[in-house]
């Protein structure tokens, strides 16, 4: 997991498992991606928005803002990678 510059946003890249990732934009995504996670304004949801590695077009991940638990960030974007590489067209809640 790698911090962004500002420090409380969070984006890796991911292989996303079969069924890949739901998008609101594009319908289900496969292959490399990258996943972007930052903080809403209210401290308690997230954004999340996701790309194909080295693409310049950035979707919305489907169910975001999603509802942070406990407002730790880092635990939601890492459990977010892993079912993302489960696949199953994952959302973001």
């Amino acid at each position: 997991m790698t911090d962004s510059p500002d420090t409380t946003s969070y984006q890796d890249d991911v292989a996303a498992g079969p069924g890949g990732a739901m998008t609101d934009d594009v319908g289900v995504i496969t292959g490399d991606l990258t996943i972007r996670t930052a903080p809403g304004h209210d401290g308690h949801s997230a954004h999340v928005t996701v790309q194909y590695t080295g693409a310049d077009e950035w979707y919305t991940l489907t169910g975001s803002p999603a509802p942070v638990p406990d407002g730790n960030l880092a635990a939601y974007h890492h459990n977010l990678l892993a079912r993302i590489r489960q696949g199953g067209a994952a959302t973001a809640t």
